[in-house]
């Protein structure tokens, strides 16, 4: 029997229901009543729910899975197998009721002790979900971790949280409401200084129903690193402090709150413990076969087996097919614990949902705040739990066609409610050709979203890293910030806006199918907003207007800096964070070069639509009045761009003073061997309007070129001499002073490029320079221009040459380098791969990818594949790709 507990009856608690007594659906058996308890006196175990609400449920004799379904069938909770009982121990620590012994037997003060029904297996994707009402616990849930610290992530992503969780909370709510709705209510531990980015998020919220909220504030949150992980903390056997955690892909081991390492379970042969000691056994490694065992100890030996226990329920949750049957036991000797997971797979419960012909009932208080995008399909009516609370309960079988899918669902997830295959969302994929024009809007979409985070480096990081130092000249600070700050503000309401749009589309992908038909008619994309961006308007002359005053905003930067060691000491200091992952000039330069990729976006436009589609004349105007722009630009554009890269090589040279002269142009840098006393010697060529320098590679820590010489191009002439000197493609440059033979050089000892994992840039070990010297390449300023305009932005699909697995990640393409995040949303990046000198091809059969759209790059042995959705994405990053790699595309 359930007794109604305690809880507060508003806020959260509106959506979940009490007091069902035993007409839910049980977790494991559906349809079907709980197991009966045996005669006899019984005992009240008070169970904390996730929106805080105490509910009272009678127990005798009986194993924890009778309360844990009890719990479920009281909350009409279909798929409880992600949750689970914790509650703290004689010892103080917290532990998961294990659901095949007696729960009094596990719970020593049963009248003392309240258990806490919280998510204990965080699937991959919240998408993999179906229930609204399973959503929305995971939505309190992490609204619980982000309330205590244990969610930690940056202010950014706190403040988008919270204002999903206010919205699913309130409704909307105006700036006075939220003002004081944030006062009297706490979501974060920062949360005073993060009110006016919440408050500012809120503004995007109205008319978001609850469902929408939950789902959002899930989509934010499963991007984080420590999303659903619980911190054990451990030691190495150096005795660094470290942590151990566990999720769905394997075990982590962590530092302070950044993952340092992880071990995916397809690599772990064994877990085990010794006591204090926690051991992983890693399947035989050809590359280091002495180190297959890893071993941490913790603070006590309970410790230890709790996290053991952790990771063999995880383990099975998520790999094992069906839940595992017990081992058969030995009468007289037992080695090892006899614990083991119970309950169903991962697998099995998707399956369930696949297969069950039950509709699904809806969440209780769906009557009190019902939500547009989902559909009751059963005869329902509405009763008042004690507690004040509404409550829905099932009266009859379903009567009515299934409803349509919910707009909240992921487009993997079917009518019928279960995950697709790869193999059956490729089969669609190649069923359903999808319409150009919705790809160039998500490409619009996506390289806008990073274009903004560029921006922000110039309005919120820079005026951050020179706010405090008075030496820093505010005249310097005032022209930025006047020039910069309305062009970020004028593109966040075109982000705003464009996500408005597209958002309506993603769940209804197949209107974009079979060619320009019905969504051409609507004309509600990113492709239609782009053209009416550039409708003439005061706001965009006002733009204009900012446009053309960054090329002076740049000038007077570096004049600051060239003036003031301490002013370029702060702008040094800024590159060297992590938000900062290219030369602050080059994001000075982004609203140019951004005009730039508006301009090609459009010609792909005219190129797609007829001459009779509706909006072709619409894009035709707009490329026309953005093409009169640049080329009102171009001419300061051009002297911009070769200044900063005059001002990057000022900085990677060491003995080539104010390299920054009147009239001098960057044309091309490479390696070259130099013919000397000690026979040919790799040298590193910069040749410029109206000199050549030729340097070696320093062994400083700063790794800067060291200028050997320097050869005026006045009067300078250049003769092949292969046969003088019997090296092939040898060449004498003869100058007035000077004689200087060279030949190509010959290539380094194979090195791969890459920033750390922490995505901070090491001084320069990755810039143009040094990955030209590792690998032997040149680079011209035909090159630079050209990736000014081939830049992209988007999720790939990425798998390493000997990997099996393929890992999603949002990937931007800009100078030359793939950087790599988590999501669009993370400031900085985890890692960078410096791709001047790779090929760019498809695979061949023999490389046995199978997989469509795939992409390869090579440099040497390094070899990376990647994924896209479509093959309109696949053939634009391949061009791309192979226009700045150097490589002409290999078919």
């Amino acid at each position: 029997m359930v007794e109604p507990g305690g809880g507060a009856g508003g806020g959260p608690g509106q959506r979940l229901g009490a007091g069902l007594g035993l007409g839910g659906v049980s977790t494991l058996e559906p349809g079907l009543r709980p197991p009966s308890q045996p005669p006899g006196p019984r005992v009240a175990l008070k169970v904390q729910m996730l929106d805080d609400s105490v509910e009272s449920f009678q127990l005798h004799r009986a194993p924890g899975k009778v309360l844990f379904d009890l719990v479920c069938v009281h909350l009409n909770l279909t798929e409880g197998d992600y949750f689970g009982l914790e509650y703290q121990d004689h010892r103080k620590m917290t532990v998961w009721l294990d659901l095949l012994k007696p729960a009094l037997k596990q719970i020593r003060r049963p009248k003392n002790t309240i258990l806490r029904f919280v998510v204990k297996f965080f699937p991959p994707d919240h998408t993999q979900l179906t229930e609204e009402l399973t959503r929305y616990l995971f939505a309190l849930q992490v609204k619980r971790d982000l309330a205590c610290g244990r969610l930690i992530c940056n202010d950014s992503s706190a403040a988008l949280m919270v204002s999903h969780i206010i919205q699913s909370e309130t409704g909307d709510l105006d700036e006075a409401g939220s003002f004081q709705h944030l006062l009297h209510h706490k979501y974060h531990p920062d949360q005073e200084q993060l009110r006016e980015q919440i408050q500012e998020c809120q503004r995007d919220r109205v008319g978001q129903t609850p469902a929408e909220s939950d789902y959002q504030l899930l989509e934010v949150a499963r991007r984080l690193d420590l999303y659903g992980v619980r911190l054990h903390p451990a030691t190495d056997r150096e005795g660094t402090q470290l942590s151990l955690a566990v999720e769905h892909s394997g075990v982590l081991v962590l530092q302070g709150s950044t993952r340092i390492n992880s071990f995916n379970w397809s690599k772990i042969r064994k877990l085990s413990f010794k006591r204090k000691r926690f051991l992983i056994k890693l399947r035989s490694d050809p590359v280091n076969p002495h180190h297959d065992t890893l071993e941490f100890s913790m603070a006590t030996r309970d410790s230890c087996k709790n996290f053991w226990k952790i990771c063999v329920e995880h383990h099975a949750f998520f790999r094992l097919l069906e839940e595992p049957k017990p081992r058969p036991r030995t009468i007289l000797f037992s080695r090892g614990s006899s614990f083991r997971f119970s309950g169903r797979t991962q697998k099995q419960v998707i399956d369930h949902v696949k297969d069950s012909d039950l509709k699904r009932v809806p969440p209780p208080g769906a009557a009190a705040r019902p939500s547009p995008t989902s559909t009751v399909a059963t005869s329902t009516a509405s009763v008042t739990s004690p507690g004040g609370r509404p409550v829905v309960k099932a009266t009859g079988r379903p009567t009515e066609a299934p409803p349509p899918p919910s707009p909240l669902t992921s487009p993997l997830l079917t009518e019928a409610g279960y995950i697709r295959n790869e193999d059956e969302e490729e089969a669609r994929r190649k069923k359903f050709p999808t319409n150009k024009a919705y790809f160039i809007a998500k490409e619009l979409l996506s390289t806008e979203r990073t274009f903004i985070k560029d921006l922000e480096v110039v309005t919120k990081s820079f005026p951050v890293a020179v706010a405090t130092d008075e030496s820093f000249p505010d005249s310097v600070k005032t022209l930025l910030s006047s020039h910069y700050d309305p062009v970020l503000e004028f593109h966040r309401g075109f982000l705003r806006e464009m996500e408005q749009r597209l958002a309506l589309l993603s769940p209804l992908t197949d209107l974009w199918v079979g060619g320009a038909s019905l969504l051409s008619d609507l004309s509600v994309g990113g492709a239609s907003l782009l053209t009416n961006l550039w409708v003439v308007s005061p706001p965009q002359q006002q733009l204009t207007v900012h446009l053309q005053k960054h090329p002076e905003c740049l000038v007077e930067l570096e004049r600051c800096c060239r003036s003031s060691r301490r002013a370029e000491a702060l702008c040094r200091e800024l590159e060297q964070q992590r938000v900062c992952y290219l030369n602050l000039n080059t994001f000075l330069l982004r609203p140019l070069h951004r005009l730039l990729h508006y301009r090609l976006l459009l010609e792909r436009l005219c190129k797609h639509y007829a001459p009779t589609h509706q909006d072709f004349r619409d894009c035709r105007a707009a490329l026309a009045d953005v093409s009169e722009l640049v080329q009102q630009l171009q001419g300061s554009m051009v002297k911009m761009e070769n200044l900063q890269k005059l001002l990057e090589l000022q900085r990677e040279l060491s003995g080539a003073d104010n390299l920054v002269a009147p009239g001098r142009e960057f044309i091309r840098l490479g390696c070259l061997s130099k013919l000397s006393g000690k026979g040919l010697q790799q040298r590193m060529f910069f040749l410029f309007s109206d000199v050549l320098l030729y340097t070696s590679r320093g062994m400083t820590s700063s790794n800067q070129f060291k200028v050997h010489g320097q050869l005026p191009l006045f009067g300078m002439s250049v003769r092949e001499s292969e046969e003088e000197w019997g090296v092939p493609h040898c060449f004498t440059l003869i100058g007035q002073k000077q004689t200087v033979v060279a030949a190509p050089s010959e290539e380094e000892p194979e090195e791969e490029l890459s920033t750390s994992r922490s995505g901070h840039r090491s001084n320069s070990s990755s810039s143009t320079v040094q990955v030209c010297w590792h690998r032997s390449t040149g680079l011209s300023m035909v090159d630079c221009s050209l990736a000014v305009e081939n830049q992209l932005s988007g999720n790939l699909l990425r798998k390493f040459k000997n990997s099996s697995g393929w890992q999603k990640l949002w990937v931007v393409f800009t100078n030359f380098s793939l950087f790599f995040y988590k999501t669009h949303q993370d400031d900085a990046p985890l890692a960078s791969l410096p791709l001047l000198g790779y090929s760019v091809s498809i695979p061949s059969e023999a490389e046995n990818i199978n997989k469509d759209y795939v992409f390869k790059l090579q440099f040497k042995a390094h070899v990376y594949y990647f994924r896209s959705e479509s093959e309109y994405i696949l053939y634009e990053r391949v061009l791309i790709l192979s226009t700045d790699t150097g490589y002409q595309y290999q078919d």
